[in-house]
Formats: C-alpha cells, structure tokens, sequence
C-alpha cells in the first residue's frame, strides 16, 4: 500500500534494513560468526546451569567463510 513519508534524518546504521514503502525482496548482506562455550547465551532471572568439562574451538583455518559483496 503506498504512503507519504515525510522528512527522514538517518544518523547511523550499525545494521539492518531501513524500509519506506512496498517491497518485493530486501536482502541485506552481512556475516558473522560467534564463538561460545555451553550455556553462554542464557538469559532470564534464577538461572541454573550444571556444565562438565566444556571446550570450544575457536580456531578456524580458512581466511574466509562467506563472500559478503555489495549488490551481487
């Protein structure tokens, strides 16, 4: 459905897609990668975790896991 927008001020963009209007495909180019041990991400309030011996393998051998380009 078509709309009026009005004045726009964009200071910064950390990430994201910034959308005014119909659409038919929005593809947004960024890759990341995170490394973390078992039961890192938790959140919420009373956490209980009961974790043995735990390793993660950071090392990673090749320079580059996914081509990110501009408008491919």
């Amino acid at each position: 459905m078509p709309s009026i927008v009005g004045p726009i001020k964009i200071n910064s963009v950390g990430g994201g897609v910034v959308n005014f209007g119909d659409s038919f495909y929005l593809s947004p180019k960024s890759a990341s990668k995170t490394a973390a041990g078992s039961g890192s991400f938790n959140t919420g309030d009373f956490i209980n975790t009961n974790n043995g011996l735990n390793a993660t393998n950071t090392l990673d051998p090749d320079a580059v896991d996914q081509i990110v380009s501009g408008n491919a």
